[in-house]
């Protein structure tokens, strides 16, 4: 994720970074300067059609289309920032169940148990670095703490089998004397959270948004640009070629940033800081526990 000052409005206009979507857009801007330029030659030059031509009002159509585009844009961005936002209230969530498990086991458990202190220090951690590289479809063993009885099968679900040890090993607290059923009550709300917040963040990357509408846009954008020379070439003449680059700039770079930030969990540059979230418990359990 970029972290950035909102109040930087130089660096914002001429500095460009790996996520900025003129990188990933410029061979197509210089596809459709090609294109706009050939347009213009052949209806000036080569068919000289004149300003009356029919040809001109399909200047009208775009007229009409413009508001059209605009509104399904909108739609399409909030839907996905709304998707953005949600993983990070879920990472929010799953940051504050962890630090509240981690203080509640340390009221709770007997100042003699360092043993299950020590467990629960490693293990809270590990099911937020262990969701999140489920999340992106990797495991990665060296972030995890090992403890004694940790058991995993890389091939299952990991935050699930992780959640499942934690969960056997407060009810063996329980089992000992070491937890009240009150506390163990008290407990179970906490690990509970844990598989919800897994289960939602689930939820935003296995559901992308509908294959039929991100098609339409893409092919909408696409049509909606290559027929804007043919109109407006009588009135703007070569400088065609600099007005389509813009504008497909502009309704491009809206579709590339959503589908950026539609998944927030992967390692684009605006994507959530999992990474830092995922070290922030690790050092915040540590501290209570």
């Amino acid at each position: 994720m970029i972290n950035y000052n909102p109040k930087d409005w130089f660096t914002f206009i001429f500095r460009f970074h790996k996520a900025d979507t003129v990188r990933k857009l410029f061979p197509m801007f210089i596809a459709l300067s090609l294109y706009s330029a050939a347009i213009a030659w052949l209806e000036l030059s080569v068919w000289k059609l004149s300003s009356n031509s029919e040809v001109k009002n399909i200047s009208i159509m775009h007229g009409l289309l413009g508001f059209v585009i605009s509104l399904l844009l909108v739609f399409r961005t909030n839907t996905a920032y709304d998707r953005w936002w949600e993983g990070r209230r879920q990472w929010g969530t799953l940051v504050n169940s962890s630090r509240n498990l981690a203080m509640k086991l340390q009221a709770m458990l007997p100042a003699t148990n360092k043993e299950a202190r020590d467990y629960f220090r490693a293990m809270i951690p590990n099911y937020a670095f262990a969701l999140k590289n489920h999340l992106r479809k990797m495991y990665k063993p060296e972030e995890l703490v090992q403890v004694p009885g940790m058991t995993i099968d890389p091939e299952k679900h990991v935050p699930n089998q992780l959640a499942l040890q934690m969960m056997a090993k407060t009810m063996e607290l329980h089992r000992n004397n070491q937890l009240t059923g009150e506390q163990l009550i008290i407990l179970n709300n906490e690990l509970q959270s844990f598989t919800e917040i897994s289960g939602a963040c689930e939820r935003i990357r296995n559901t992308p948004i509908p294959f039929s509408y991100s098609v339409f846009i893409k092919k909408f954008i696409f049509f909606y640009i290559m027929s804007m020379p043919f109109g407006y070439v009588f009135s703007l003449g070569y400088l065609i070629i600099p007005m389509v680059v813009f504008i497909f700039f502009v309704l491009a770079s809206l579709e590339l940033i959503a589908e950026e930030i539609e998944d927030p969990f992967g390692f684009d540059a605006n994507d959530l800081p999992t990474d830092t979230l995922s070290s922030n418990i690790r050092l915040h359990v540590a501290e209570l526990l």
